[in-house]
């Protein structure tokens, strides 16, 4: 049986032999799977990570990679016997399609954009606003990097021995008695399995492990041979790797939907500094999780605050433990408010269990559990990633 340490990564990301960044961009995906699901440790098994998951991660770092005028290659290109070259990532053609698809809508895009698209693939009123050509072009470069995906699982670890660090995936149904899943893994989804313990790793090393991802890939790609003959320098890989986005998508829906609660005579509570929010009040809608460590507008994350103090105290910053457990009581009132709207109320649903594996799609859920479950999620990630609090 495998000894899983932190050393069993920094092998991974330094020692492996590597021909393309692919080694790098799983260890980092696991990740963020990680820090998007810290709460999985708490259950008692191992954790299976659906491959699409994994693939959307991915679309978000190779993403700056695969701009058709200036493409960056991820490992030296192989000679095929008609002359021509392989590429260097399998799936190049179908996320340059994707990107290619996206600058259409979007009028240019940024080397961020992959981050705020795959957010946007996550919440469903979201994902319905695209139409039928684009989604197709996504789910092929879902699908492509997906099989990609399968090598860097079977050869993680030393030497040449396959499947030393991870068991080869396989259908949710086939493994769902021994494994505990990610919210939103369906039962043909084919699984990763990562031990208890390493993804346990992950979520208390999170800051650690993508900094040192970061660091290698840049290095790796620095050594590739690029297109026109010129290397990229390391500092050029890193800028685009550490691309996040700002909150550039408009709350036009959940702000429409929250002012005319407003109108109707609701009454919010701002969580911060408990002043009421009122038709006619101004107000901004807060992530509780900001954008700038995590794009994530689901509705358990956006609530109405006091506009003074979230642009000049919170901004990009996480509340202290203790404003965190005294904020329980008005986010508990606001997402009862939520829930007794018949405009919010399944989006909130949905928001919530794909988000916390404690929740069941068929469950009764109170807001004071799902409070609980905010406050929790905030400060594990708040301690993995080391981030600033007031």
């Amino acid at each position: 049986m495998t000894k899983y340490s932190e050393k069993t990564l920094g092998n991974i990301l330094k020692h492996d032999s590597k021909i393309t960044s692919y080694k790098i961009a799983l260890l980092r995906a696991i990740n963020d799977v990680a820090l998007s699901y810290p709460d999985m440790v708490r259950y008692g098994d191992d954790i299976a990570i659906p491959l699409r998951y994994l693939a959307e991660y991915w679309i978000s770092y190779y993403w700056p990679f695969v701009r058709q005028e200036n493409p960056i290659w991820q490992g030296n290109r192989r000679s095929l016997g008609n002359g021509g070259l392989a590429n260097d990532m399998a799936f190049r053609d179908e996320l340059t399609a994707l990107r290619n698809a996206w600058d259409k809508i979007r009028q240019g895009s940024e080397p961020s954009d992959g981050f705020f698209l795959i957010n946007e693939m996550h919440v469903q009123r979201k994902r319905k606003e695209y139409n039928l050509e684009f989604m197709s072009k996504y789910k092929r470069a879902i699908s492509e990097i997906a099989e990609s995906i399968k090598k860097p699982i079977q050869h993680a670890g030393p030497g040449s021995t396959n499947w030393h660090i991870f068991d080869k995936p396989k259908p949710l149904k086939e493994i769902r008695k021994r494994v505990n899943a990610v919210p939103g893994t369906r039962e043909d989804d084919r699984c990763l399995i990562v031990p208890r313990k390493l993804y346990g790793i992950f979520v208390e090393m999170s800051l650690w492990i993508e900094a040192l991802c970061i660091h290698e890939w840049s290095l790796f790609v620095e050594g590739v041979e690029q297109h026109n003959g010129e290397p990229k320098h390391r500092g050029e890989i890193y800028k685009l790797l550490t691309a996040r986005p700002d909150n550039r998508r408009p709350l036009t829906w959940e702000r429409n939907k929250i002012e005319l609660l407003l109108m109707e005579g609701t009454t919010f509570t701002c969580p911060w500094t408990g002043k009421n929010i009122a038709r006619n009040t101004k107000f901004d809608i807060d992530h509780i999780l900001p954008v700038s460590v995590y794009p994530i507008n689901e509705m358990w994350n956006l609530v109405p605050s006091d506009p003074r103090f979230n642009t000049n105290t919170k901004r990009n910053r996480i509340p202290d433990r203790d404003k965190l457990e005294k904020a329980k009581d008005p986010l508990s009132s606001t997402y009862a408010i939520y829930q007794s709207a018949d405009s919010l109320s399944g989006p909130l649903h949905s928001d919530i269990i794909n988000r916390f594996y404690q929740f069941r799609e068929d469950s009764l859920i109170e807001p004071r559990d799902i409070s609980n479950a905010v406050v929790r999620y905030i400060n594990t990630v708040a301690d993995s990633r080391n981030l600033e609090r007031f």
